[in-house]
């Protein structure tokens, strides 16, 4: 990792379940991660509050409600309009792999379902930054 990236974990919409989003944070923080978690609950314009707030790499979107296809649209679409597109945007949980390629036609750079291994999920988000950063020639 080329420096401590700083990422978001957001529970967007009414789910109530927050023990995978809180292991990811967890999990993102060992690997060398600054990490922020939005706690239960958030609109997407809090989740895009926060990240721009916080000058965030990358966001994490945990989903386990099936609303996953109403929000992580929300989400892409603030994102934009406040100017960080650049936002690298993962999502968690319980997505059916066939809502997966409508994902990654969002602009959702990758999608990890449970059983996921914890430090595969670090590792590959630390290569996908350096890279972004690297491209931009930062």
């Amino acid at each position: 990792m080329r420096r401590p990236y700083r990422v978001v974990v957001a529970k967007p919409g009414l789910d109530g379940h927050d023990r995978g989003a809180k292991v990811i944070a967890r999990a993102l923080r060992d690997s060398g991660f600054e990490v922020v978690y939005t706690g239960l609950h958030q609109t997407p314009e809090q989740v895009v509050a926060a990240v721009v707030q916080e000058d965030a790499d990358a966001v994490g979107l945990s989903m386990l409600s099936g609303a996953h296809l109403a929000l992580v649209p929300k989400v892409m679409d603030t994102l934009s309009a406040a100017g960080r597109g650049d936002v690298l945007v993962l999502v968690g949980g319980i997505i059916p792999d066939a809502d997966i390629p409508r994902l990654t036609e969002l602009g959702v750079a990758a999608v990890f379902t449970p059983g996921s291994p914890l430090p595969s999920i670090g590792a590959w988000l630390a290569e996908a930054l350096d890279r972004r950063e690297e491209a931009l020639g930062v």
